[in-house]
């Protein structure tokens, strides 16, 4: 079995952003994140071990509920 490459497994999807990745994936600078979630108007956020996250689905019905 020498010379044998191991097959590489793809990465497992992200199931959740953290707030920076939601920013980055949004385009959006932290300070208006936290500006729309004072303003009651920012994505609904979840508690995992501490962390705050956002949901993909979370992430999705915020961007639905921006839509022209």
């Amino acid at each position: 079995m020498r010379g044998r490459k191991r097959a590489v497994k793809p990465p497992t999807p992200a199931a959740a952003y953290s707030i920076s990745e939601f920013c980055q994936a949004h385009g959006i600078s932290l300070s208006s994140y936290f500006k729309m979630q004072r303003e009651g108007i920012g994505p609904k956020e979840m508690r995992v071990l501490g962390r705050k996250m956002i949901s993909l689905e979370a992430a999705a019905a915020w961007r639905r509920a921006r839509e022209l």
